[in-house]
């Protein structure tokens, strides 16, 4: 089936392509979800007609997205979680659990936009990538541990290594540099 796309899909194609896709993949996610018309000759002179209406809606919410990410990008997250003792959680972090965090910032920010390859199940400092936009995403750090006090000295040892690594790269950048 082809489909006008109303905005930016990874993987699919931008604003205004005109693509194949499966049609259970049209009928059950983009028609409904209004990210797509069907690709008829009315479909798309309308497109073409309302086009500046949709980039203009685009980057208003593109905008709104980069403030977002202003008071997200690497804020600090603390999840209590039961553990074994060798780091692995009685149960896990889903994307539902991070974004009920994040909403504490901004409320505006549900499960579907947190990116997760699957639940985290072992304890430590993670990094998770939130979508605020097609075109906008930014990261967030959450440290999983036993209590709040293990959390926070997890995220406290994990600078102090970033710094050491970053310490040393620059000394032998120098090095080379030198000879």
């Amino acid at each position: 089936m082809k489909v006008v796309l109303l905005e930016k899909i990874d993987r699919l194609g931008k604003m205004g392509d005109v693509v194949t896709v499966k049609p259970g993949f049209a009928r059950n996610f983009l028609l409904p979800k209004k990210k797509a018309l069907r690709a008829t000759d009315e479909n798309i002179a309308y497109f073409e007609k309302e086009r500046a209406a949709f980039e203009a809606e685009s980057k208003d919410l593109a905008t709104k997205a980069e403030g977002l990410k202003k008071t997200l990008d690497g804020q600090m997250f603390f999840v209590v979680r039961q553990s074994s003792e060798a780091g692995n959680l009685y149960g896990s972090v889903t994307a539902r659990d991070i974004a009920a965090l994040v909403q504490a910032k901004a409320p505006s920010v549900n499960h579907h936009q947190v990116v997760l390859e699957a639940p985290l199940k072992l304890a430590g400092v993670h990094s998770v990538t939130v979508r605020l936009h097609p075109e906008v995403t930014t990261s967030v750090i959450v440290s999983i541990a036993p209590s709040e006090e293990e959390a926070k000295n997890q995220t406290v040892k994990k600078e102090k290594k970033t710094e050491k690594k970053a310490d040393q790269k620059s000394e032998t950048k120098s090095e080379e540099t030198a000879e």
